[in-house]
């Protein structure tokens, strides 16, 4: 059995009381006007925070959550006062802990790393013994009372960087002995996956009902925290001439795309739990859909967002597995890359897919006989994630004397950010031969010297902002996967064999012709985007 967490007091309030809140901040660097504007509110001066991350020893807290926050720290959106309380099963001090910690927290500047470092706390025990429980609520009260002022409400953010298969005792632990006091505020961010299918989502989410209102409820999809999926609301709703063109009458498909050129790489057996569906499909590619499907929202308000994307799953059909085309990653070509069930932590014969790809309809006025077509995989040729708008057809094209290639607005997500416009235009000179051209914003140009934050960044800055307009509602939730069960559930009854490609090739055989079916073209001349060079 897992010994009880040591009190806050044996393990660092001398440490803590030796470094002044002030401290923390004296080298954070200067957030532009536009974050002043966004870092001003993150608290009103009668509230303090204490974020307590769970999981705090694994690979997520160390790689993805304690670099975004001293993110947040170091550009001064994190509130001076706030302290960070670690919770795990790991028997370490506090020393121990955050020298795993330092090396993630990526700066040129040691005192700064260190100011953030004096925040850090660590405390271990259980997941599901009541006692351990009482014992973190005493750690994070004595934290509270050495660093919140007089007066303040003393209100705290759980992050659970945990397995799912104890989101649900740990979410009723913490209801149950570490609520914030005094009507003080707490929010709690519960880290995908939501559940394996429908009933299983379900479950999870009639568990947290139970304790935890919805406005409390933070389930965090990293994606929405990115950049240019952010930037779709924008550029959608802040330009006019998209506004005009954004349905049926004009787009001909739209495409959204994830990559990936690593294999599972020795964590096989943790991915054929899920497989790349539930694993990409469901979550970061269908929120992306949404985005670029819904109508204006009344406000960017949370509510007004999400209930746009909601009506959007509303009106889509459930999918079909004869609408996909499945894949398993077989060894490279050059025999230098192993296969998918290669990988010794494999179950042996698994026809997990490592490679989606399928079509979805919405049917609705604006978007009604437009195929909007997911494509996810692993071990292929490139690394990127980005949507595809491919316009129709121009009328009477046939005038001039070259081929037509249609339209496309391409939104790169990942990596080298990008807005592009494909267009034709006439080669210079005397004739009227038509070429491929770009309108092109790529933001390392566009935007040079400015930093675009982390995701994980953008994201916890929302949950102490108390923005959910971010993150993933219940009843979202309960309409994506309706979508996607039946035809999970036929694929983990192992009813289908996944086609091999070959480890780094552009994916299954039949997949050319899979689009095609649907109206996608690829270009009929010669064209190549190339990413504009970052100036030296």
């Amino acid at each position: 059995m897992t010994s009880p967490a040591k009190p806050i007091s044996a393990i660092d309030t001398d440490k803590a009381n030796k470094q002044p809140a002030a401290t923390a901040t004296a080298t954070a660097t200067t957030p532009s006007s536009d974050e002043q504007s966004l870092a001003s509110p993150i608290l009103g001066q009668n509230e303090y925070v204490t974020v307590i991350v769970l999981g705090a020893s694994g690979d997520l807290a160390k790689k993805k959550t304690y670099p975004a926050l001293y993110s947040l720290a170091k550009h001064a959106f994190l509130p001076a006062s706030t302290h960070i309380l670690g919770y795990a099963r790991s028997n370490l001090s506090t020393q121990d802990f955050t020298s795993r910690i330092q090396p993630g927290l990526k700066d040129s500047d040691p005192q700064r790393i260190a100011a953030f470092v004096s925040k850090l706390h660590y405390t271990h025990g259980s997941y599901d013994q009541p006692q351990d429980y009482a014992n973190l609520d005493k750690a994070i009260t004595q934290l509270e009372n050495t660093h919140a002022l007089p007066g303040q409400s003393k209100n705290r953010v759980f992050y659970m960087a945990l397995p799912p298969s104890v989101f649900i005792p740990v979410a009723n632990m913490l209801h149950a002995h570490c609520r914030a006091h005094n009507g003080a505020w707490t929010r709690v961010i519960v880290e995908k996956p939501f559940g394996k299918d429908l009933e299983s989502s379900r479950e999870l989410g009639r568990a947290l009902a139970a304790n935890w209102h919805e406005h409390e409820l933070y389930r965090i999809d990293h994606y929405l925290g990115k950049e240019m999926v952010k930037n779709l609301i924008s550029l959608r709703f802040a330009n006019m001439f998209f506004g005009a063109v954004w349905d049926r009458h004009a787009i001909a498909n739209v495409q959204i795309t994830f990559k990936e050129m690593i294999g599972t790489e020795g964590r096989g057996g943790y991915f054929d739990e899920f497989g790349i569906v539930r694993d990409v499909m469901q979550n970061h590619l269908l929120q992306i859909l949404t985005l670029v499907a819904m109508d204006r929202p009344v406000t960017l308000l949370a509510d007004d967002v999400r209930n746009e994307k909601v009506k959007v799953l509303r009106c889509m059909r459930p999918i079909k597995t004869q609408d996909m085309v499945l894949g398993q990653y077989g060894p490279s070509e050059d025999g230098s890359k192993p296969g998918y069930l290669d990988d010794k932590t494999v179950p042996a014969g698994s026809k997990t897919p490592t490679y989606a790809a399928a079509v979805m309809f919405i049917d609705n006025d604006r978007w009604s006989g437009v195929p909007f077509i997911l494509r996810c995989g692993k071990a292929l040729n490139e690394a990127k994630t980005e949507v595809r708008i491919q316009f129709r057809d121009v009328p009477g094209g046939h005038m001039f004397p070259s081929t037509l290639s249609r339209n496309e607005l391409v939104i790169r997500v990942q990596p080298k950010e990008a807005v592009y416009l494909k267009l034709m235009n006439k080669e210079p000179g005397l004739g009227y031969k038509q070429h491929i051209a770009e309108l092109d914003m790529t933001y390392h140009e566009r935007y040079e010297g400015v930093r675009i934050p982390d995701a994980y960044e953008a994201l916890l800055l929302d949950v102490l902002r108390g923005d959910q307009a971010n993150f993933v509602r219940d009843d979202e939730l309960d309409a994506a996967w309706s979508l996607f069960t039946p035809a999970l559930h036929e694929i983990d009854a192992g009813k289908i064999d996944p086609l091999v490609y070959p480890y780094g090739s552009r994916g299954p055989n039949g997949l050319i012709k899979f689009m095609a079916q649907y109206g996608v073209e690829r270009d009929r001349t010669e064209y190549t985007w190339q990413p504009k060079t970052p100036k030296m």
